[in-house]
């Protein structure tokens, strides 16, 4: 297919070598506009038999020559026929001699009048000559033409390009010309059915617009006029773009044609400068022109800075330049945009869905940030003076900033569910809209690889889109010599927080890509705006690299539809971004979820904190791990009560008793006592192993309880830790007394006095001996 392309090309460029002539040379001819007396004699003449046969003696011919030479000589380079010749020069000589003037003097508006807006219209104004005037209208648009009376024909009315171009120029010069960019335009996946329509139409305007037959001749700013005319045209728009990107594929043109400004209300383009004193329009354009941010971030900024400026042109128009910036305007501007709504200090072209709705949160530090990054930068390229600190003076305050959290607009587990059936298993109709038979300008094979991309991948919007051919890759499985595909990896290009990456999706990634990569028609390279390389988009198509656009208004709504779901829930409308959470929060919330690192590395994102805006646990997960935690039965232990029922009658014992494995406490506050860990030497502690305690167990009329205890940090400590925590807790409980009064320490005191009487006992027995 190339080196076809080639070969046509170098024949077109050796056909070019000789380059077209224009066909008449008009200053071989008298075109003074006055009639002469022996001409207005014979127009006359000529009138006077208008609805019979004119007769062409030679002292009459002789004495028009200088009307009916051009004509003749044009009806020559059209292939004019004798009868159209004749009905050509009645109507030229009728008009001419109704305005008393050659027509090379007529002006637009009177040739206009001749030419007529249609055919009905032309008939019907000539209709005295003849009534079949069916060939003479083509015609006499290219004797205007190639006269140069009429440089544009547009405003002339409707009219056959491809018929006037092939008259003017030749039919086998436009034909090649024609052939040249159906064979491009076709081998970027373009049908021939359209190429044969709207796009020729279009071509052999633009070689009317240059002047000539040759793809060679055409400039930029030939076809940026012709782009600029049909302004209100997005179909003729749009086809000269596409003339625009096969010309500089060729060669022929730098580079083809972007999209202009969208109109304002009033059919004017919009001007978001207005309202803004020019000098802080100098500064913010300036400054546009020399920051190195990224054009997604400058034009942000950039856009932010000029509201400011409307802002400060009407509220203090003396401080219209940022070098008169104080810290007294900085606080008043603050405590301005945490006021705004969406629509205010707006230039007002074009009305926002949303207007007069407070801003939320997020977007108010942005329009801070934007702001005082325009200072800061500013100030540190030494423009203006140090009036006030930026990062300061304009920082987001704290109120606001308690505002914005981390926050995932994760979808519903059920509604996502319907949208990856719909996903896997959507059709060329799904994406016909209001129409379901109507077919989408996409391949099928696109739109799966694109939807799969979509539900498994986690990928940006911009990622997505500019993702290459040949990003797939296969591990191959290591047992067994069947080479089956088990593991896919993914090549992520370049984005806003890392560098190029690869990353593992599942298998029905992979498989979609490649069968969309098998039916891929060739496309041009295209310039990555990121890494200033020539790359090779996978989803692109005649051309044009899918953009986000399409896939947030027409795939995800397609989708949703075939789902069987809204497209917009609580958290708002279901975008690109939406699936990035939803599947960072199910791989983080999965039976064996990943960590927060791996996640991390799987999104591609620079730093932890960034992941967080994106993953979130659901209250399921949260649940199972506070369960598994044991949270309430490490902080409150379950202790068995005993009640002894006939004691409580007599009165004279005790007769609650709480079980602690190796005794019973028989004190009625047990659990406000601070010594429960150490019960041994209490008056209130009865071993199980004395008879009391076995009689007690033995009683059959015993009440059975369970109470819960709650439990200090340091006696959770006590059971977690040991014996150390053990005795630190005997440590500080050494001087408190217990519920029978006495102390540990004083309890501990007999036996220590008689130890130390038994030592002193020895040592006098050794000292006597």
């Amino acid at each position: 297919m190339k080196s076809a392309l080639a070969t046509r090309q170098t024949a077109a460029l050796a056909s070019h070598a000789t380059k077209w002539a224009w066909p008449i040379h008009v200053d071989a001819y008298d075109r003074s506009a006055d009639l002469t007396v022996l001409e207005q004699q014979e127009l006359s003449s000529l009138l006077s038999c208008s609805g019979r046969l004119w007769l062409w003696t030679r002292t009459r011919v002789q004495n028009l020559d200088r009307l009916i030479r051009p004509v003749l000589d044009v009806m020559n380079e059209t292939g004019a026929d004798p009868d159209t010749r004749g009905l050509l020069l009645k109507v030229l000589l009728i008009e001419t001699a109704t305005r008393q003037k050659t027509f090379w003097a007529w002006t637009a508006a009177e040739w206009a009048e001749t030419l007529c807006p249609t055919h009905t219209l032309f008939v019907k104004r000539h209709c005295r000559v003849t009534p079949s005037l069916r060939t003479c209208r083509p015609h006499l648009f290219a004797l205007g033409y190639l006269c140069g009376c009429v440089k544009d024909c547009r405003p002339l009315g409707r009219f056959h390009t491809l018929r006037l171009a092939q008259k003017v120029f030749g039919q086998d010069r436009v034909n090649q010309s024609v052939q040249r960019i159906t064979e491009v335009l076709t081998s970027w996946g373009y049908e021939r059915d359209n190429v044969q329509g709207k796009v020729t139409s279009k071509l052999c305007e633009v070689l009317l617009t240059a002047r000539s037959p040759h793809l060679e001749d055409v400039t930029l700013s030939d076809l940026a006029a012709l782009h600029d005319a049909y302004r209100h045209c997005h179909d003729v728009r749009h086809a000269i773009c596409v003339i625009s990107r096969v010309l500089k594929t060729l060669g022929i043109i730098s580079e083809a044609l972007k999209p202009g400004w969208s109109l304002g209300q009033g059919g004017k383009k919009s001007d978001i400068t207005a309202g803004i004193a020019a000098e802080w329009v100098q500064f913010v354009r300036r400054w546009r022109e020399t920051t190195t941010v990224q054009p997604p971030t400058r034009n942000l900024i950039y856009w932010r800075a000029l509201q400011a400026g409307r802002w400060i042109t009407q509220v203090h128009p003396e401080g219209v330049s940022p070098a008169l910036w104080t810290r007294d305007i900085a606080a008043e501007y603050v405590a301005a945009v945490l006021r705004w709504r969406i629509g205010d200090w707006t230039s007002g072209d074009r009305q926002h869905p949303a207007c007069g709705k407070p801003h939320s949160p997020r977007d108010k530090a942005d329009q801070l940030y934007c702001v005082r990054r325009f200072f800061q930068d500013c100030q540190e390229w030494e423009w203006i003076p140090r009036r006030f600190d930026p990062v300061r003076s304009l920082a987001a305050p704290r109120s606001l900033k308690c505002l914005i959290a981390p926050n995932p607009r994760v979808i519903a587990d059920d509604v996502w569910a319907k949208l990856l059936w719909a996903g896997l298993n959507v059709t060329e109709s799904d994406l016909g809209g209001a129409v379901p038979a109507h077919p989408s300008r996409y391949p099928i094979a696109l739109i799966r690889a694109l939807s799969v991309v979509w539900l498994f991948a986690g990928l940006r919007g911009d990622e997505i889109c500019r993702l290459r051919v040949g990003c797939i890759r296969w591990d191959q499985c290591a047992e067994g010599s069947s080479g089956r595909k088990k593991i896919c990896f993914l090549d992520v290009p370049v984005n806003k927080t890392s560098t190029a990456f690869t990353k593992p999706v599942d298998r029905v990634v992979g498989e979609a890509i490649e069968a969309w990569e098998q039916l891929r028609p060739n496309q041009p390279a295209a310039l990555d705006p990121k890494t200033g390389e020539l790359v090779h988009y996978l989803f692109a198509y005649r051309s044009y690299r899918v953009s986000q656009r399409f896939i947030n208004r027409t795939l995800i709504p397609a989708l949703c539809r075939k789902a069987g779901v809204p497209h917009q829930d609580a958290r708002g409308m279901i975008t690109i971004h939406r699936a990035r959470s939803t599947i960072a929060s199910q791989l983080l919330n999965a039976k064996e979820p990943m960590s927060l690192f791996e996640l991390q590395e799987w999104l591609g994102h620079r730093s932890p904190a960034s992941t967080q805006h994106y993953a979130k646990l659901t209250p399921k997960k949260l649940a199972k791990s506070y369960r598994d935690a044991e949270y309430f039965d490490r902080n409150v232990r379950t202790i068995q009560v005993l009640i002894d029922q006939e004691a409580i009658r007599t009165g004279q014992e005790p007769w609650k008793f709480y079980d602690l494995g190796h005794g019973y406490c028989t004190y009625d506050f047990f659990e406000q006592c601070p010594h429960r860990m150490a019960c041994a030497k209490c008056a209130f502690y009865r071993p199980k192993s004395s008879s009391q305690t076995q009689m007690l167990e033995a009683k059959s009329n015993l009440l059975r309880l369970r109470q819960e205890i709650p439990l200090r940090e340091e006696e959770v400590a006590a059971v977690d830790e040991g014996l150390a925590a053990m005795g630190k807790l005997l440590a500080q409980l050494a001087d408190v007394p217990t519920p029978a009064g006495p102390t540990p320490r004083q309890l501990q005191t007999p036996r220590l006095v008689q130890l130390e009487v038994k030592s002193t006992s020895r040592l006098n027995e050794r000292g006597g001996g």
